[in-house]
């Protein structure tokens, strides 16, 4: 007997592995490649040298969100499901109060961002650092302006009036357009 002879039997028949025997030329059973290849997600290919930016979630940009949803839609969807206009000024005032809790985060975080500036220029200035200094307080004066623009929106929506309103006027519109089509469908369309 060959090294190699439990390949090869004579009759025509291959040994497999595991003893058994199989015709030359056997189909064997196709076996899907997900059993044997992972697929992994594709990899961001980012430049070398490009800045990792963490993004926050309660900067200005949340404030402005807020005021550019478009409430119109809501309005009238809950004008169908309730068309009474209690029900609209305690959406109103939901809103309103959720405009509130939004300008109240955006204004904690800048408050303690600014207080972290604070530390790393005073941190930096004693060692001397001054351009990194530098640009910290420049960093420290946008979140200013930022936060002047926060206040400023803040008091108009106390006064009703500013880019808050938009909010209270899209919601109204929509909810009195819910309420026309209660009426175009159930009375404006009968025939008399």
């Amino acid at each position: 007997m060959g090294l190699f002879s439990f390949f090869n039997n004579k009759n025509g028949h291959s040994n497999g592995l595991n003893g058994s025997t199989l015709p030359i030329g056997h189909d064997y059973p196709e076996v899907p490649e997900k059993l044997f290849i992972e697929k992994e997600a594709p990899k961001e290919n980012k430049p070398e040298g490009t800045p990792i930016t963490a993004t926050s979630e309660n900067n200005i940009d949340l404030l402005f969100k807020f005021l550019d949803r478009n409430h119109e839609s809501s309005g009238y969807d809950d004008a169908l499901i309730n068309p009474d206009t209690s029900h609209m000024e305690q959406r109103i005032q939901a809103i309103k109060n959720e405009f509130e809790r939004t300008i109240r985060k955006v204004k904690t975080y800048y408050e303690d961002f600014i207080k972290e500036i604070e530390f790393h220029i005073i941190s930096r200035s004693r060692n001397g650092m001054i351009d990194t200094v530098e640009e910290l307080t420049m960093k420290k004066e946008i979140a200013e302006s930022h936060i002047r623009k926060v206040l400023e929106i803040d008091e108009d929506a106390k006064n009703n009036r500013g880019d808050s309103q938009g909010i209270v006027m899209s919601y109204t519109r929509g909810f009195k357009n819910g309420l026309a089509a209660i009426s175009h469908h159930s009375i404006l369309k009968r025939k008399l």
